[in-house]
C-alpha cells in the first residue's frame, strides 16, 4: 500500500490522482492522511475539475497529522511506500514556530515510521529553496550547490533544509529514500496556494511586475518524476526539478493573457519593493494582521535565482512540460 502525506494539497492531491490513474509500484491501494474534512473536499473537487469523480472513492483517507505520533500509527499500517507532500508554506516570520514544527518535525516523525515499519522507500517533495548557495564563481544553481549557513534565508528555507537532514538521518539508518526540489510549481484547482494566489492576483488586475526569475514547473511534471524515481531502483539522491527558469514578468504576462485581462504594467525595483516590505510589515504589526509581502517575498521577487535540471534530464531521459504553454492550458479547467 501507498501513503501519501499533504494529500489534500496541490501536490499531493494531484499525486492521488496520478497513482490511481497510473496504480503505479504494482498496487491497487492508495492511502492519504488528512487533518481536517474541509481538505479532502478540496481534493474532491480537484478530481472532479478533472471529470476523474469515480477515482476520488478508492483513496483510503485516514485522519492523521504529521506532528501528532499516536495518529500516525494507524496511517501506516501495511504501508511499503511513503510520498511525504505534507508541508507548511508560509514566508512570514511568525510563522517560523509552525514552520519548524510542521516542516522538521512532522518529517522526523515521518521518516521514524518508515524505518519502525520497514517502508522500502521514501520520497520527500522538498524545494529548491532548501538547495545550496550560489558561490562567487557560479551562475546556477544545482543539487551540488552548497548550503551557506551565513547567508541569509527565509524561515521557510530553513525549515526545508532542515528537513531534509531528517531524510538523510533516515538513509543513514537504512531507509531507501528520494529527495526531489520542484521550484515555484504551477497547477490547478488550489487557489488559494502558492501559484493559484498569482492566478487569482493577476485575475483581479495586478499592476505590478518585477524582473527576478527563478524556476517553475507544471504541477503534473512533479508528480510523473516522483512516481517514476519511485518506482526506479534509484535511492538516496536528490534532483532538481524545473522545466525553465522564468523572468516574473514574462509568467505574469501569460497568465494575464491565458486568462484575458490586462498585462501588469508598472516594475517595482528592489529598491520600491525594500519600502513595500517595511510598509507591509508596520500594517501587519499594528493591525495584527498577516504579511502580506514580506523582506524575503521581496528580496526573492528581485533576485536571479536559476537552476539546473540537467542531473533528472540526463538520469531519466526526461522531457518537461513547457510552463507558458500549461498556464494557458489549465486556465481554461
Amino acid at each position: 500500500m501507498i501513503l501519501v502525506t499533504g494529500g489534500t494539497g496541490l501536490v499531493g492531491a494531484h499525486l492521488l490522482l496520478h497513482l490511481i490513474e497510473s496504480r503505479s509500484i504494482g498496487s491497487d491501494k492508495v492511502r492519504a492522511i488528512y487533518r481536517h474534512f474541509e481538505g479532502i473536499e478540496k481534493t474532491k473537487s480537484l478530481f472532479s475539475l478533472y471529470k476523474k469523480d469515480i477515482l476520488f472513492d478508492t483513496i483510503d483517507w485516514v485522519q492523521a497529522d504529521i506532528v501528532d505520533v499516536p495518529s500516525l500509527e494507524r496511517a501506516f499500517n501495511e504501508i511499503e511506500f511513503v510520498y511525504h507532500c505534507a508541508a507548511v508554506i508560509s514566508f512570514d516570520p511568525k510563522d517560523e514556530g509552525l514552520l519548524r514544527k510542521t516542516n522538521i518535525e512532522g518529517t522526523a516523525n515521518i521518516v521514524n515510521f518508515c524505518l519502525e515499519k520497514g517502508v522500502k522507500k521514501l520520497c520527500y517533495i522538498s524545494s529548491t529553496a532548501a538547495l545550496g548557495d550560489l558561490a562567487a564563481h557560479e551562475s546556477v544553481i544545482n543539487e551540488d550547490s552548497e548550503w551557506n549557513p551565513e547567508k541569509t534565508h527565509s524561515d521557510y528555507a530553513i525549515s526545508k533544509y532542515g528537513a531534509e537532514m531528517e531524510v538523510w538521518r533516515g538513509q543513514q539508518e537504512g531507509l531507501a529514500v528520494i529527495i526531489v526540489n520542484p521550484g515555484v510549481i504551477i497547477g490547478p484547482g488550489f487557489p488559494e496556494q502558492g501559484s493559484g494566489q498569482l492566478f487569482k492576483q493577476v485575475a483581479n488586475g495586478l499592476s505590478f511586475y518585477t524582473l527576478g526569475s527563478t524556476g517553475f514547473i507544471a504541477v503534473s511534471d512533479v508528480v510523473r518524476i516522483a512516481v517514476q524515481l519511485t518506482k526506479s531502483e534509484i535511492q538516496n539522491q536528490r534532483y532538481t526539478l524545473i522545466s525553465q527558469n522564468v523572468v516574473f514578468r514574462d509568467l505574469l504576462n501569460t497568465m494575464a493573457d491565458a486568462l484575458k485581462v490586462k498585462r501588469p504594467t508598472i516594475h517595482l525595483t528592489p529598491f520600491l519593493m525594500g519600502v513595500g516590505w517595511r510598509i507591509d510589515w508596520i500594517l501587519s504589526t499594528v493591525f495584527r494582521r498577516k504579511s502580506k509581502l514580506t523582506k524575503a517575498m521581496a528580496q526573492a521577487s528581485c533576485l536571479n535565482n536559476d537552476h539546473s535540471n540537467e542531473k533528472i534530464k540526463v538520469e531519466l531521459a526526461t522531457e518537461f512540460l513547457d510552463v507558458h504553454q500549461y498556464i494557458k492550458e489549465i486556465s481554461s479547467l
